[in-house]
């Protein structure tokens, strides 16, 4: 009998952790990578990683409080018993990281240094320097390399994943990949396939993310029958430096140790913003939520910085959006001790010192919040069970995901720096769960041979038919700038009806044309053109899932945010004002609650269309509350929620003939 087999698709921080586990626990493993692992796109990730710590607790700090903060940054539109999990695992991986040798930043007494992320008023966030995610990445991979030599793990880099191989019962039975240096196609055999595939931000053209985040294994994986979650909640970064090429991040961490956004008072004003007088210059997050100033969530800072710039016209810049990210009042070595590694990238891509001149940025896209759909097994603790087999499957038996490419943690907006801690716990957990489904013996790969046979015929097929396409009216590489300024036009910041149906209709356009695009290098060694070109097709499929699940969804919830459907505004002064003014924030807020707390399910019909449900959100351990973090002119709404949930509770203990406490 074969010895139990798993293949990883991706060698980030999820593949990584899920790898090195399954290897400990005797599972043998394909690891497979586009990019030679320390390439992957977790390396670029600078901030840090969240978890409860020794000096948080000191201050009421608990794992609690940690999935509070996060299902409050989420809008609520995540299940609840996965993220207890998380965070309930978060003082653990953070240990077992510092165990690997992950050079984290240290105070003088030798103590893991933290630093504040946005949506939290806890410093939760350890880090190494601004290189967090290489830090981690390193630390994973060398033990991965161990695996290697014991000969557990033998990894396949410049591999391409092409579709999972399901059988006539529709299980996962394995996948067939191509190699990109040779171009030959090969069949991987397997018990179970996990996607630890990352984000697809080249579907909006330029990101923060890199050129291999393109989405297409995530998208075969649709194609093939599996759901797909959430698309419609992107993330926009507040802080990027804007480019021609593609768009760099300029990390949480610069406003986490204490940078400043800000603008001129006056529109466009000419002086060096050095010469600008304090009294002059308008830091807007700190004067809208004081309570958590320039560490408000993303979405709330991006919107604020988007509508400063459009609405208000205060962009520093005449012919480009940007404000001042100000970091020069920060002593310099310390900037250099925390911020090294951020502030490089931007003195070299814009010739400027950022200690000395504050930086400008903009926001870019940066995350995906939605991905393929899994499922969990809910323990008696209200956390999940570690070892079930439901835990991170998708909706093809078989087939699990983890990472960035799966939908579970962050619901309608990610909280920063609790990405890193999502990718290595749910490569952690899953992993108990590939190991029992390896060894069970349910898979006889052998036994399957025909439909490996086929399939890669079919790949082969596809392969060649592309080649074949050297007089075609398209060009890939156009087509796909058209597709991401569309995207990123429609499907960002703010959303509006009309314009979403219209970009659908055009993404079906281009889908069409894809079919005639010319593939201009017809070789057989490292033919990146039909890669990309290839990749190009996946990208259509969840562009379209976007656009009709941000079109669906008429209501405002963390990253998505459409005007038409915004909440009511707050501009009365007088009380009888605010009081109105908060009844009727509280009004829509339930009405909300009651018709769109719930996960959008995308399906892909048999013409490719994305057919949409919505799925309840299991929100039995923390209640959704008015996500307000402090705004200014907040307080009437909370007073009036307070009053709701007080009346409801005393309702509930009348209805259950219990005695209602007075003044309940």
């Amino acid at each position: 009998m074969a010895h139990p087999r798993v293949l990883v698709v991706g060698g980030g921080l999820a593949g990584l952790a899920a790898t090195m586990r399954l290897a400990e626990l005797g599972i043998d493993v394909d690891l497979m990578s586009l990019v030679p692992v320390k390439r992957s796109h977790s390396v670029c990730a600078q901030g840090g990683i969240n978890s409860v710590n020794a000096l948080t607790r000191q201050q009421g700090d608990s794992e609690w409080k940690h999935l509070d903060d996060t299902v409050y940054g989420g809008d609520f539109l995540q299940h609840q018993p996965p993220v207890k999990e998380m965070t309930d695992w978060g003082p653990r991986i953070i240990d077992l990281m510092d165990r690997l040798g992950v050079p984290f930043n240290r105070t003088s007494e030798g103590f893991r240094d933290q630093r504040r992320f946005g949506g939290t008023l806890y410093k939760r966030t350890a880090f190494a320097g601004a290189t967090t995610g290489q830090q981690l990445l390193y630390a994973l991979d060398e033990q991965v390399r161990r695996c290697e030599v014991e000969g557990r793990v033998k990894k396949w880099e410049f591999w391409d994943f092409l579709t999972p191989v399901l059988d006539d019962s529709g299980r996962c039975r394995g996948a067939v990949c191509q190699d990109m240096v040779t171009m030959q196609f090969r069949a991987f055999p397997a018990d179970a396939v996990v996607l630890a595939t990352g984000g697809n931000g080249l579907i909006y053209g330029r990101s923060t993310m890199s050129m291999v985040c393109t989405g297409s294994a995530v998208s075969r994986a649709y194609r093939a029958g599996a759901s797909y979650g959430n698309g419609e909640f992107i993330q926009v970064h507040p802080t990027a430096i804007p480019g021609a090429d593609k768009l760099r991040l300029m990390s949480e961490s610069a406003r986490g140790e204490g940078g400043r956004v800000w603008v001129p008072r006056k529109p466009q004003d000419p002086r060096d913003p050095r010469q600008i007088p304090e009294a002059e210059r308008c830091y807007f997050l700190e004067e809208r939520y004081p309570k958590y100033g320039n560490l408000v969530p993303r979405d709330i800072a991006t919107r604020e910085i988007f509508d400063v710039c459009t609405t208000d016209g205060l962009s520093v810049e005449k012919d480009r959006l940007c404000v001042y990210l100000d970091l020069t009042h920060i002593p310099r070595e310390t900037l250099d001790r925390k911020l090294g590694g951020i502030l490089e990238i931007y003195e070299k891509f814009q010739g400027v010192d950022p200690r000395a001149v504050p930086m400008k940025i903009f926001p870019a896209v940066h995350y995906s919040m939605g991905g393929l759909w899994v499922d969990y097994e809910r323990s008696a603790s209200g956390g999940m069970v570690e070892g079930a087999a439901r835990n991170q499957q998708t909706s093809i038996p078989g087939l699990y995901a983890i990472g960035e490419c799966d939908y579970q943690y962050h619901g309608a907006n990610r909280l920063g720096a609790n990405s890193l801690l999502s990718c290595i716990f749910s490569g952690l957990f899953v992993a108990p769960t590939l190991a029992a489904v390896a060894g069970s013996g349910a898979t006889s790969a052998d036994s399957q041979g025909r439909l490996f046979e086929a399939e890669l015929r079919r790949q082969e097929d596809r392969h060649r038919a592309l080649l074949a396409r050297t007089t075609g009216s398209e060009n890939p590489y156009g087509l796909h700038q058209e597709l991401g300024n569309l995207m990123t036009r429609t499907a960002t910041v703010v959303r509006r009806n009309d314009q979403l149906a219209a970009a659908y209709d055009e993404v079906c356009g281009m889908e069409e044309r894809w079919a005639r695009c010319a593939v201009s290098d017809t070789g057989n060694w490292t033919n990146q053109n039909v890669v990309f070109t290839k990749a190009l097709g996946d990208m259509f499929p969840i562009a379209k899932l976007i656009l009709k699940g941000a079109l669906l969804r008429d209501e405002c919830r963390g990253a998505h945010f459409k005007p038409d459907f915004a909440m009511p505004g707050l501009a009365a002064t007088d009380a009888a004002g605010k009081r109105r003014e908060a009844e009727q924030w509280c009004d829509r807020f339930e009405a909300n609650t009651r018709r769109w707390l719930k996960s959008t399910i995308a399906t892909c019909a048999a013409d490719g269309s994305p057919e949409i449900t919505y799925q309840d959100v299991d929100t039995s351990l923390i209640p959704p509350r008015p996500r307000l973090y402090g705004l200014v002119g907040g307080e009437a709404i909370e007073e009036v929620w307070k009053e709701r949930q007080s009346a409801a509770a005393g309702a509930r203990e009348s209805a259950a003939g219990r005695p209602v406490a007075a003044g309940a």
